[in-house]
């Protein structure tokens, strides 16, 4: 999916809105259990009642991969649905990887070619090398961790090196890059306020936003600094859409979270 695309359909759905499938069998309705794939058929139910209210939907493989084989699977008839249910969502395998060479050249592969993702998270830690086998697939976006919402990201994205944060010079160092163009970047919600210096460096870039709802995130916050001509936000809601409810009704208590999410994004569309 290219961004014109993506631009498109948010502005056709009214949506900027990005559910994170992160299903964990401890919490979801009992009554799953007893499916022969419950992870599936969990996800299935969510993506059946929110397609219409997001733009993006974003599996954690970890959620996937604490499953070992079975987990996987159900990773892969996840992403197979939404892509022949629904090819207008942008998918986001949300797995942190990163590593130099052929090993991040095998990565990508897993995700963009068997899996068929749209586009996939990727630790900038290690540097170009270990980021442009990523940049390399044509019509794929690799989301670079820049600053992210968890309490941690103090110990070293905003400390300061030369009078510089860490953080922004991730986000310099990688415009460089070869095929920069397919970079999006992960910006926490609980960061807002850093977001008008953010766009400074990468004024034109989608950013992907998690941290809204559970972790306290901001949406007005977050669009009133970080928002673009184009949109170029990716908002993320997790559990606090796909576990609003818990009893056989489960996926229609998290179409209606999603549409409040839905609802407050239109107004503000409505405005550029």
């Amino acid at each position: 999916m290219t961004t014109q695309q993506l631009v498109a359909e948010i502005k056709r759905k009214k949506s900027f809105l990005c559910i994170g499938l992160d299903v964990d069998l401890t919490k979801i309705p009992t009554h799953l259990l007893e499916e022969e794939d419950p992870i599936f058929a969990f996800n299935k139910e969510i993506i059946d009642a929110t397609h219409h209210l997001c733009v993006a939907y974003k599996p954690n493989t970890a959620f996937y991969e604490a499953y070992g084989i079975k987990g996987w699977k159900a990773l892969e008839k996840t992403i197979n649905y939404i892509n022949i249910k629904h090819p207008e969502i942008f998918t986001i395998a949300d797995a942190k990887r990163g590593d130099i060479g052929n090993t991040s050249t095998m990565y990508a592969k897993a995700f963009f070619e068997d899996l068929s993702f749209d586009s996939v998270t990727v630790a900038p830690y290690m540097g170009k090398d270990s980021v442009e086998p990523f940049l390399a697939f044509e019509n794929k976006h690799t989301i670079l961790l820049a600053l992210t919402s968890n309490q941690g990201a103090f110990d070293f994205q905003i400390q300061k090196i030369n009078d510089q944060e860490v953080y922004k010079k991730v986000l310099e160092v990688s415009k460089t890059w070869k095929n920069a163009s397919n970079l999006m970047y992960v910006v926490g919600a609980t960061k807002a306020e850093y977001l008008e210096d953010i766009r400074q460096i990468i004024p034109d870039s989608f950013l992907l936003v998690p941290g809204v709802g559970a972790q306290g995130g901001n949406l007005q916050d977050v669009c009133k600094y970080g928002m673009t001509a184009n949109i170029g936000l990716l908002i993320n809601s997790s559990r606090g859409i796909i576990y609003a409810g818990n009893n056989k009704n489960f996926a229609n208590k998290s179409a209606k979270k999603a549409r409040e999410l839905q609802k407050q994004m239109e107004q503000i569309l409505n405005l550029l």
